[in-house]
């Protein structure tokens, strides 16, 4: 009889947590996992799920103009109702709560509602129970982060936005990266006055800078007001408006401003400072290749250890983790480099391996192939969106390196390029393979004029 009330106890029911939990129980582990919030985490919530949902409601905004050329007339202009699509969107996530519930449940996982706490390396206590276990699996994900000013109360959180009682008719987006950058796609679409402020001169740090460099355009084209170089200095309320001061001198003023300034692991509460953990210098924990910190009874995995903060990943982690320590004992790494991402902006954003910029410090040479056209859909609509794609390669060995686009759809079709890209391919394969006539993604297949080298 084993000399712990169960095997593993997982804190967090995020998108790993429960992959974890559901695989080990799978394999006869006897497993409780604990959530204080709400069933699939982040990404189910208020954050993947709910944000594709909204960028599908938004895209509207162009489908109805762009109807038009191809025939389509109507009697009265269409007609935005933000509390149906809040309450649409409600139900939906009700279901998929319903369903992670059932998973656990169906595979034998005890499910404690409550915040854990990590007592010493082989205890939690939960709800005023302490529970013991061989080991215990941090999965807790991670929580947004906004600096401090004056004002930074009357500022929403990406937690908070998909649940605005009204609609804003003039809205701010504080924040470079990616959850910045496709909330302004989003309320833009969807009717609102736009406006995004972000301290650097560019967003989208880390992707590549061809790529930013269009979707600034692109955006820009479709009406969103970009303040580079800016922050926020003040939020003042005034007659149920906000007063924004930005740090440019500008005064903008809205009904709702949503802070997306980055994010950190989400630890409060967890009781580490009772046992002995490592942190990288950013904050997350330090794990080794079997996902142990340095108490090697606790594993951690997702957004707080280093890696891509994306659900794929985790989901990824978590089948790898159960496979060390349940099941074989050993496991392929994760090719953390070959991973495909979307920016869901308007125009979408797919990326796969190295950016140009990533490339030319790693490589001896490379060459560069570029795209820029109007896609065939808007040879008619009377749209002036244009569509990207590029491809690096490594001059010496031609292999493919990178694989991005900017276009409808990007995201649905860099996953295909990632296995070309992970396969390590090269552009001689690319060029004998046959593309799909007429698409943009035959593009890819028949890029044959170098652009830059």
């Amino acid at each position: 009889m084993s000399q712990y009330d169960v095997d593993l106890f997982v804190i967090g029911a995020g998108s790993g947590g429960v992959r974890a939990a559901r695989t080990a129980a799978g394999k006869g582990v006897r497993v409780a996992i604990a959530e204080d919030r709400y069933l699939g985490g982040t990404c189910v919530n208020v954050g993947c799920v709910p944000k594709k949902l909204y960028s599908y409601a938004a895209h509207f905004h162009d489908a109805f103009e762009d109807s038009q050329g191809f025939g389509w007339h109507f009697d009265s202009a269409p007609r935005f109702e933000w509390s149906v699509l809040r309450d649409n969107k409600k139900a939906e996530i009700s279901r998929l709560n319903g369903i992670y519930e059932k998973l656990l449940i169906n595979s034998g996982v005890e499910l404690i509602q409550g915040r854990a706490e990590i007592v010493d390396e082989h205890t939690v206590t939960i709800n005023g129970r302490h529970v013991s276990a061989e080991r215990i699996l941090i999965a807790t994900g991670g929580t947004p982060w906004m600096p401090e000013f004056e004002g930074r109360e009357h500022v929403l959180s990406s937690d908070q936005i998909f649940d605005l009682p009204t609609f804003p008719k003039r809205f701010l987006v504080m924040g470079g990266g990616y959850i910045a950058v496709e909330f302004a796609s989003i309320f833009n679409g969807l009717g609102a006055q736009t406006h995004l402020a972000y301290r650097g001169p560019l967003f989208l740090r880390g992707f590549d800078h061809e790529l930013r460099d269009f979707i600034r355009d692109e955006m820009i084209k479709k009406g969103v007001d970009l303040h580079f170089e800016s922050t926020i200095t003040r939020v003042e309320k005034q007659d149920g408006a906000y007063q924004v001061a930005l740090s440019n001198g500008e005064t903008l003023e809205v009904d709702a401003i949503l802070g997306a300034t980055g994010r950190r692991p989400r630890f409060e509460g967890l009781g580490l400072e009772n046992v002995d953990v490592e942190r990288e210098f950013d904050g997350k924990l330090k794990i080794d290749d079997r996902y142990q910190t340095s108490v090697p009874s606790i594993l951690a995995l997702g957004d707080i250890i280093e890696g891509p903060e994306l659900t794929p990943v985790a989901l990824e982690e978590a089948m790898r983790l159960v496979e060390l320590h349940y099941g074989s004992g050993s496991a392929e790494p994760i090719d953390y480099d070959s991973v495909a991402t979307a920016v869901f902006c308007h125009p979408n954003m797919g990326t796969v391996g190295l950016t140009e910029e990533q490339a030319r410090e790693q490589c001896e040479s490379i060459r560069v192939y570029t795209t820029d056209f109007k896609p065939m859909r808007h040879t008619l609509s009377g749209s002036d969106e244009r569509c990207l794609m590029k491809l690096v390669v490594d001059d010496s060995t031609d292999r493919v390196l990178g694989a991005h686009m900017v276009g409808e759809e990007a995201g649905e079709l860099i996953q295909g390029l990632a296995i070309a890209v992970r396969a390590r391919l090269t552009k001689r394969d690319f060029d004998a393979t046959i593309g799909v006539h007429p698409t943009s993604a035959e593009e890819f297949v028949t890029l044959r004029s170098v652009t830059r080298t």
